[in-house]
């Protein structure tokens, strides 16, 4: 299934780029340049009607991160939505909180990198 981008999106994404939280810069830190068994990621990426934290087109793969404001009603309805919309383009989501990216990274790395196992056992 084709990705859909979305050019509409390209300025408030390179915005978001420019703002980036704690937690994204020190998980970009780790997905940048092919780190992560060769993948290339991209941050802040337009798709369909919403921008993905990072993303990864071979992997068909999503990473977000969710600070406190995940955790508002509002919010929480509005990710639900994107990541329906991102699994109807065959896009697996993982969710990471700030705190597990600041504070746990080898876990979050070693959850990623058991997606893509699963995703390369499949491939094969």
């Amino acid at each position: 299934m084709k990705i859909h981008y979305n050019p509409k999106l390209k300025e408030y994404a390179r915005q978001l780029r420019n703002n980036s939280t704690k937690a994204e810069i020190r998980l970009w830190q780790q997905l940048k340049r092919d780190q992560i068994r060769g993948y290339d990621f991209h941050r802040q990426k337009p798709i369909d009607h919403y921008i993905a934290d990072f993303f990864c087109n071979k992997l068909k793969l999503v990473i977000e991160v969710d600070g406190f404001t995940h955790l508002l009603d509002e919010t929480i309805a509005k990710d639900k939505r994107k990541e329906r919309k991102f699994n109807e383009l065959g896009i697996h989501v993982l969710r990471f909180t700030d705190d597990e990216v600041l504070n746990d990274m080898e876990n979050v790395i070693r959850v990623i990198e058991g997606y893509i196992d699963e995703f390369e056992a499949r491939e094969t």
